[in-house]
């Protein structure tokens, strides 16, 4: 007789297994995982490793900004970018009022942005940082401090954004292994606070998962008043919930981000209405900025685009609308993860700025949407190149008459390797959508892992030819498979 730890080592995908780019990378560590491996069973349990990994990758994130800790932030505005360690932090320590022990939202700042330029969960995270930041000593010091304290900050976040990828898929925990050693989350985990709202929203999708729509809802309201990109997983979660007939669970998920997002942002907005707007006034006057095929049409065109911001939320409605009707078609209901990367896609593909650590935002989705190496470090290797590339451009754009870095027509390109890298793995994931006998997570007969009460309910409103086809193959067997995994 099997123990039941056999049988659920048994039934844990291993992607040595399944994945040749896993298995040829594995023999770098003595090749892929046996079946009587010590890894992955006793404590080294696959979402301990898969922490500990993301943990180690963060401090070599951090060990790659030590140009910039010794020096480069402070001596040598080209210096932080020849050397790719820049970081808004240490900066914004100073600029945004956090050494003079300024209160976000309520104090003026002095000079051109008034006031913090950032949602009021993001803003206390900075203003934590600053408490626990020493007052004494010169204020270069005080910078590097406040940058080392949002690192430690910044660590738990990715540890948790790792061990709820690990977990969001119950036999798949080894997919977080995408994530823990995604190249560009190592780079750019530092360079911002997005990796706080980035954790709350894999919180929300674990929660999701677990069938715990009002708590899902929850840290996806908090998530929003950290970062507004999270509130878009609202949208997949409509049109799956009206395809699977469960209105009232996207209800209370709906309801718990309302509330939670009022909680955060009620007594800021009461009391510091001028500050609170700050954040959602500077984004809609923000101008094309880096990163952006706007800025690319711009620069060749010799036009600011004044209007980018109005063609960009209307680009952003139009295709999400598409990605609904693809999800309402589809021969089988998409899995919750696949949409919500492409929709986070299409609001990075089309919005005015793209900062590279916006990557952070895809990162986890991807890895969710679509687990497969070759894809993953195809588009991680466009994000790379992005990603030296605004730094070298910036090394341009500041060194004056010596001009060396990289001119606009080379920065034009690494921004078409970021979208088109971005675009390859949209294309990958609607392929799955269309043809799921594809999709590498449905392969051991699941249903939809990160779908909660989703997973394996039947469809009760679709559209398009394949109805009867659909539902007569639902009926026949995906209850029998559902059941016999559960059983």
């Amino acid at each position: 007789m099997t123990s039941v730890h056999e049988d659920r080592q048994r039934q844990t995908v291993r992607p040595t297994a399944e994945d040749g780019v896993a298995a040829a990378g594995s023999e770098l560590i003595g090749g892929p995982v046996g079946r009587r491996a010590l890894l992955g069973t006793g404590w080294w349990t696959p979402v301990r490793v898969v922490a500990l990994v993301a943990i180690g990758m963060f401090a070599l994130g951090m060990v790659q900004k030590l140009p910039c800790y010794n020096g480069d932030w402070f001596f040598g505005a080209g210096a932080q970018y020849t050397h790719a360690c820049y970081s808004d932090i240490p900066h914004l320590y100073n600029a945004r009022g956090f050494a003079a022990d300024l209160v976000p939202y309520f104090d003026r700042i002095p000079g051109d942005m008034e006031y913090l330029e950032y949602p009021v969960l993001t803003g206390l995270f900075m203003e934590v940082a600053s408490w626990l930041t020493p007052t004494g000593g010169s204020l270069q010091h005080r910078e590097q401090i406040y940058w080392l304290v949002n690192a430690g900050l910044l660590m738990i976040c990715a540890a948790v954004i790792a061990v709820c990828v690990a977990r969001t898929h119950r036999h798949r925990p080894w997919d977080a292994l995408l994530v823990a050693l995604a190249p560009a989350f190592a780079l750019t985990a530092t360079i911002n606070w997005d990796l706080l709202a980035v954790a709350l929203t894999a919180a929300a999708m674990l929660m999701w998962s677990r069938s715990r729509p009002l708590a899902a809802g929850v840290l996806i309201g908090l998530a929003t008043a950290a970062k507004l990109y999270p509130v878009l997983l609202l949208g997949p979660l409509l049109v799956l919930c009206l395809r699977a007939g469960r209105r009232r669970e996207w209800g209370t998920a709906v309801c718990g981000a309302v509330a939670s997002w009022f909680v955060v942002n009620l007594p800021v907005m009461a009391l510091a209405p001028e500050g609170w707007r700050k954040f959602y006034t500077f984004s809609q006057e923000r101008p094309v900025d880096f990163g952006s095929f706007w800025l690319i049409i711009s620069q060749r065109t010799g036009n600011p685009l004044e209007g980018a911001n109005a063609w960009a939320t209307a680009l952003t409605l139009l295709l999400c609308a598409a990605i609904g009707a693809l999800a309402l078609y589809a021969p089988r209901r998409p899995r919750f993860a696949q949409l919500a990367f492409l929709v986070v896609a299409v609001f990075v593909l089309v919005n005015k700025v793209y900062s590279p650590q916006y990557v952070l935002w895809l990162i986890p989705l991807a890895a969710l949407a679509r687990p497969r190496w070759r894809d993953f470090l195809v588009w991680q290797a466009c994000e790379v190149m992005y990603f030296i590339g605004i730094w070298m451009y910036l090394a341009y754009t500041s060194s004056g008459d010596k001009h060396y870095g990289l001119p606009p027509e080379g920065y034009q390109l690494a921004i078409l390797a970021h979208l088109l890298g971005t675009l390859y793995l949209c294309a990958i994931v609607v392929r799955d959508v269309l043809l799921p006998e594809r999709d590498v997570v449905r392969q051991d007969g699941s249903d939809d892992p990160s779908g909660g009460v989703l997973d394996g309910a039947p469809d009760v409103f679709v559209l398009g030819h394949h109805r009867r086809a659909r539902h007569a193959a639902h009926h026949e067997g995906t209850y029998v498979e559902w059941g016999a995994r559960r059983g």
